[in-house]
């Protein structure tokens, strides 16, 4: 029993969380940029929504605010990164550190309990007769598939186009005219107004928001991201990447329930994620050398000069076309 009601929860949170990682995607994917700016904009969309909540504003537009905050922090990036030409990963923690005291001065403390204030999860536990945990996972259930449907058409549009372009190729896509500094801000301001969003989000859910909340959210992001694409890999187009990176980020709450249900201490969580994104991230590479390996056993078949195997003792063996 207590495992089940784990891995409810551990749903409910991973799809909230899904939202994050749907930001961190774009920006780690699409934008090939690392942006450290999310764990502190994940508090800072907490921080938002938590105070205004307060103060007695609705708490769906409050949600609507906590965006546009947190498309300003990636603004504050964007434009270190573009205008001053602050290397993008020191901007982005420059605004990071800077967001820890910004969000100390929205809430006035480390700290606003949301206990006994209207959020989005009242509605259903109030209509529907529900629990916080089932109530969280309607609400990302409908947040995720509006998220991913924008986002899809979002970029199959010129604009949505000339931003992923500058990801894959920014020497060209300025070659043919387009603003890749431009198209840098806009990506993120659009990936920190989604983790803004998450964080919002998962502060209603929890009851609470906190200054440390955003504490490890890149790497949570990096863990959801890699999951889903080695577990559900990558095929049908854009629109179902984008929903093997939601699905990657409730497995890794299931993942994460699992093992505190088997003893971990809760403390040892980012040491456990850390552990997982490396076994990850050594997937592909891996796979992609024994595929060489295997290539190359075959006589007949020529390697590419990209594919370069290596050998035991550290020597590389290449075949010309």
């Amino acid at each position: 029993m207590g495992l089940f009601l784990a891995m409810q929860g551990a749903v409910s949170q991973g799809i909230l969380w899904g939202i994050m990682t749907l930001g961190v995607y774009l920006t780690f994917r699409i934008l090939d940029i690392a942006d450290l700016t999310v764990d502190g904009s994940f508090a800072t969309g907490g921080a938002v929504t938590g105070v205004l909540i307060v103060h007695g504003m609705n708490p769906m537009l409050s949600l609507l605010i906590a965006f546009l905050v947190g498309m300003l922090t990636g603004l504050a990036t964007g434009l270190m990164h573009t205008k001053i030409r602050i290397h993008v990963l020191l901007a982005s923690i420059l605004t990071m550190i800077a967001l820890y005291s910004i969000n100390i001065r929205i809430m006035g403390k480390a700290n606003t309990p949301l206990l006994g204030v209207k959020t989005v999860m009242s509605f259903f536990t109030e209509h529907f007769n529900v629990n916080t945990t089932m109530a969280s996972l309607f609400v990302g259930i409908i947040f995720v598939s509006v998220i991913v449907v924008l986002m899809y058409w979002f970029f199959g549009t010129e604009l949505g186009s000339a931003v992923r372009a500058t990801g894959n190729n920014e020497h060209m896509v300025r070659a043919l005219g387009v603003n890749t500094d431009t198209m840098k801000i806009l990506g993120l301001m659009i990936s920190n107004g989604l983790v803004a969003l998450s964080g919002a989000l998962v502060a209603q859910s929890q009851g609470y928001a906190d200054v440390g909340m955003g504490t490890g959210t890149i790497v949570i992001g990096l863990a959801s991201i890699i999951i889903g694409e080695v577990v559900l890999g990558k095929h049908f187009g854009f629109w179902y990447t984008l929903v093997s990176v939601v699905l990657g980020s409730i497995i890794y709450r299931i993942i994460i329930a699992i093992v505190l249900q088997l003893g971990l201490k809760s403390t040892d969580l980012k040491l456990f994620t850390a552990i997982i994104v490396a076994i990850a991230l050594s997937v592909p590479v891996l796979k992609e050398q024994a595929a060489r390996r295997r290539r190359s056993a075959i006589p007949g078949v020529l390697l590419t000069d990209a594919e370069t195997s290596v050998d035991e003792d550290g020597t590389h063996d290449v075949t010309q076309n």
